[in-house]
């Protein structure tokens, strides 16, 4: 079984695109992680173009719909997955619904990726994310039992984050989150936040640990079911993510520095096994 890294976008959109797929190419990504804005056909597809020109492979994120009515908030929602699902990525990944709404409102949100994903080709997996409908491990579970289709990319810094503490009480549905997960998005959080300064200072070893226990079991459940990869996006994060020495305005740590440190950290323990 394969573990292959993406390289995400966010944080790097300051550079060409070109020059964005220059360095996950040379720090020997996989392929990258990004977004197209709507009403940005042609500027997707030119995006995507050189993705595939450059030998990567793509997974499009969505998150931007944040609508409060929820007829408006599902419009545009369909909108966005069949937008990205024209990219061709090997998979959309989704931070769906809202924790605002119904459990059966979210149930409909759910419904239409499966919706666009049958018609599509693209399978769309829903992205663990504080305020939406998988902003808690508990009622993550809920969904996930009512649709045992239902795939997830792991992000369990916002788990860490939303429930202020590292889920030992709730391993259960952690557990079955683990069983669930395709995709891993591998930032470092604590119980305060969802990102930490410096994931390599000795200070957050112990919290590192946590993640990587779960990171870990992820892993290896893939292994002993017979599954031919799963796939990490190190997603340390830009700002208000990352933060600056109150006196100097210095970033604490380099986005794209911690991301790449993430990336050879995770192989070299991995490749072993």
């Amino acid at each position: 079984m394969r573990v292959d890294f993406f390289a995400t976008l966010w944080g790097n959109e300051h550079l060409r695109v070109e020059e964005f797929l220059e360095n996950a190419v040379r720090e020997g990504f996989t392929g990258v992680e990004m977004t197209f804005p709507l009403g940005q056909s042609a500027e997707r597809d030119r995006r995507a173009a050189l993705v595939a020109e450059a030998g990567l492979e793509l997974i499009a994120i969505h998150g931007e719909v944040a609508d409060a009515d929820f007829e408006e908030h599902k419009r545009h929602f369909e909108d966005w997955l069949r937008h990205l699902a024209a990219a061709n990525p090997v998979f959309i990944t989704s931070q769906s619904g809202r924790d605002m709404f119904s459990f059966e409102e979210n149930m409909e949100i759910l419904d239409i990726c499966n919706g666009v994903s049958r018609g599509t080709g693209i399978p769309i997996v829903q992205e663990t994310h504080r305020s939406k409908l998988t902003f808690a491990a508990h009622l993550t579970a809920r969904y996930l039992q009512a649709r045992p289709e239902m795939r997830l990319t792991l992000d369990v810094s916002h788990w860490f984050n939303v429930h202020e503490r590292y889920l030992e009480d709730l391993q259960e549905p952690l557990n079955l989150a683990i069983s669930r997960t395709d995709h891993i998005h591998a930032r470092v959080g604590f119980i305060e936040g969802p990102q930490v300064p410096d994931w390599r200072g000795e200070e957050w070893r112990e919290v590192l640990d946590k993640h990587l226990a779960v990171w870990d079991g992820v892993v290896r459940l893939a292994r002993s079911d017979g599954r031919r990869r799963v796939t990490v996006t190190p997603e340390y994060g830009p700002e208000p993510y990352a933060l600056r020495h109150p006196v100097s305005g210095e970033l604490l740590a380099d986005p794209w520095e911690m991301n790449v440190a993430m990336k050879r950290m995770l192989e070299q323990r991995w490749q072993s096994w």
